[in-house]
Formats: structure tokens, sequence, C-alpha cells
């Protein structure tokens, strides 16, 4: 199962013919940028007040409560990062041009 997502990843990521430890060492990579890139997005959505409570949610770990508060405070809060890590991988793309 994991190695048939790493090659969709890399496929996907236009990195599919490089030998697979690069591929898996860029997709871990690719993966923090999307990641920071989906909490920024998600973040520049929510009131000034409510950041500290995200960061502490977040800092915590708690999954169940993290995705709680989004929900209450970001509406559409998964289509949001989903659009940021699409973009994150267009430029991903754009930068593997030759």
């Amino acid at each position: 199962m994991q190695d048939e997502m790493t090659k969709l990843i890399a496929t996907d990521l236009g990195i599919a013919e490089l030998p697979v430890e690069e591929q898996k060492t860029l997709i871990a990579q690719f993966g923090e940028i999307a990641l920071k890139a989906a909490s920024i997005a998600v973040f520049g959505k929510l009131a000034e007040g409510k950041r500290e409570e995200f960061a502490k949610l977040a800092e915590a770990g708690d999954a169940a409560a993290l995705k709680g508060f989004l929900d209450r405070e970001v509406p559409g809060h998964e289509d949001i990062a989903k659009t940021a890590v699409a973009e994150e991988v267009k430029r991903f793309k754009e930068f593997q041009k030759p």
C-alpha cells in the first residue's frame, strides 16, 4: 500500500523517473511544505482572537480537538487546505520544469 501511494504521489508531482529513495525524500519534504501551506491558509481565515487558541490546540497535538475547533471557526477549512496543497503541487511541478 505504501509503495502504491509513493508511486501515485511521485507521478502526480512529476518525479516518477527519479530513484525511489530520492522520490521518498522529495515526497517527505513536499509533505512538510504542503502541511505548512495548508495550515497558513486556514490560520489566515481565523479571527484574530482565535489564532492563539488554534496555536495551542495545534501544539497539543489533539487532532480531534483541532478539527472540532476548525469545524466551528473556519467553515470549509478542508477545502481551504486542499486548495493550498493543490497550489503547492502546481508550484512544485513548475519548479521541476526544465
